[in-house]
């Protein structure tokens, strides 16, 4: 009854030490790229829709009512395609935040992982010698 009862205040005291664990994690989150990210990253994705849209119907005033446009004829594409490559290189820096901070997460699994053995390992011992 006794070593029950023990048994459940570990568990109960792992539980707690998980959620404060989980909710640490949670504003950690929170600061690499939580909801204020995806709000910044959406106005900046429909920053890039707006551009490109305006500089294609630019063209279209340009090339198919020959509307006399304040823009030199190349500089649209040049334009768009800078934009498109101005996106691409900041969804690759967007990628390398979430691999180092996936990178981080299994490093930490695996420190408690490490840990939780070694705990075994111990408890074993102990049980072995009884």
């Amino acid at each position: 009854m006794a070593a029950e009862k023990l048994d459940q205040i570990a568990l109960l005291e792992e539980l707690e030490q998980f959620r404060k664990e989980k909710e640490r994690i949670r504003m950690l989150v929170g600061q690499i790229g939580g909801k204020h990210s995806q709000k910044h990253d959406q106005y900046m994705n429909i920053g890039f829709i707006i551009a490109i849209v305006i500089l294609f119907f630019l063209d279209i005033l340009r090339h198919v009512f020959h509307i006399n446009v304040p823009l030199p004829p190349m500089f649209s594409i040049e334009l768009a395609v800078l934009l498109v490559s101005v996106k691409i290189i900041w969804m690759i820096h967007r990628g390398t935040k979430v691999e180092h901070f996936q990178f981080w997460v299994l490093n930490s699994i695996e420190f408690r992982l490490n840990d939780v053995t070694k705990r075994l390992r111990e408890i074993d011992k102990k049980l072995s010698t009884e």
